[in-house]
């Protein structure tokens, strides 16, 4: 793995024990001795605490900084006081993804877009080939960027006595400049794990030592270090999207399930003729949950099969700690809802299965 990228915590999580993995271009801990169970518990019951320091940052800036991100994104930055995020996605004009993202306002003319690694350069070189017509600057802070996400029930408890802000002012999907540890960070109340948690934007440098600072003040209420395994199995059982499995340059946002974030009144965006066609044609296919019921790991690429026919493989899927299932996403004619019989191949024996509503876990703490 010598020519992966490494985050700001790669020794760290080497003396942790890490299981280094290849992710995005960089070598990442998929689980530490604990493993993926006991990790998913934590941040279900206590807190986990999660280096996600490979997602990549951008900074727009410019008078034009706001049309700039309403053209290129479907949702609407004009709604975002100062202080506020929102998800969104960027489309071609295929009416596709181009990926799915976090935009931060920081001021009239300010704002940071959090885009997902294994897209970093794609998403790049599509902003900046809309940039021309705008009068912004686009910055690539990626490199200079740390990221922790601290999740679970009990994360501002831990947080709290080392942050210089008031953390219960932090709405969900708000954010605000100040200091944990003693080191200059963006502290967001916004996650992938449907608990509730802080993402932290640290300076690369400032990151380890911010890490070891939270363990010590965590790990007496039962904070443990959290890895890939266990943020995937839970953001699925939240139904949340993964770029390349669930949403890629094929998928509409309307197929996707990501409606809310298609803002078709703004007066133009990229894609928005096709997903305006979408939406009035009718959709040939949408993205649905799946549980098994019975035993089975309904893992990415079996076939699903609904009326005895197949029409679509398994994007996402996992053994769900928290409910003992197996549970998956496909991409499913709209005639398949919830309650349908569907069926899933699983080393050539037909697993029965139904189609259910997301998410597949609801006893989350996170605030809204």
């Amino acid at each position: 793995m010598a020519d992966l990228e490494r985050t700001p915590l790669y020794d760290l999580h080497v003396d942790l024990n890490a299981r280094m993995v290849p992710f995005a271009g960089f070598s990442m801990p998929v689980q530490y001795p604990t493993g993926i169970r006991r990790e998913h518990q934590a941040v279900r019951e206590s807190a986990g605490l999660f280096d996600v320091s490979h997602m990549g940052e951008f900074l727009v800036t410019g008078p034009d900084a706001a049309e700039f991100i309403g053209w290129t994104t479907s949702n609407d930055p004009l709604a975002l006081d100062s202080g506020q995020a929102q998800y969104s996605v960027m489309c071609h004009e295929s009416g596709g993804i181009v990926d799915d993202l976090l935009v931060y306002r920081f001021g009239e003319d300010r704002f940071r877009l959090v885009v997902n690694a294994a897209n970093l350069d794609k998403d790049w070189a599509h902003l900046k080939g809309q940039a021309a017509r705008f009068d912004v600057q686009l910055e690539d802070e990626s490199k200079g960027v740390g990221l922790l996400a601290l999740q679970g029930p009990l994360s501002q408890e831990i947080l709290a006595p080392l942050a210089s802000e008031d953390l219960e002012s932090i709405g969900f999907y708000e954010f605000t400049q100040g200091h944990v540890g003693g080191a200059p960070c963006v502290i967001s109340r916004t996650g992938y794990t449907g608990e509730d948690g802080f993402e932290l934007y640290l300076p690369a440098e400032r990151t380890a030592a911010v890490w070891e600072a939270l363990m010590d003040a965590g790990s007496s209420v039962g904070l443990i270090p959290a890895g890939l395994g266990c943020r995937d199995s839970l953001r699925l059982e939240m139904g949340y999207a993964l770029y390349g499995n669930d949403l890629d340059d094929e998928t509409s946002p309307l197929e996707a399930g990501l409606g809310w974030l298609v803002k078709l009144s703004k007066e133009a965006f990229i894609g928005r003729n096709i997903l305006m066609r979408q939406k009035a044609d009718g959709l040939a296919r949408r993205l649905r949950g799946i549980r098994l019921l019975e035993r089975g790991f309904p893992r990415p690429g079996y076939e699903v099969s609904f009326e005895g026919v197949v029409c679509g493989t398994v994007r996402s899927g996992t053994m769900s700690p928290s409910l003992g299932a197996g549970i998956c996403t496909a991409y499913l004619p709209p005639a398949a809802k919830p309650g349908s019989p569907v069926e899933i191949s699983i080393r050539d024996r037909m697993i029965p299965a139904m189609v259910v509503a997301m998410p597949f876990y609801s006893d989350g703490s996170l605030r809204k």
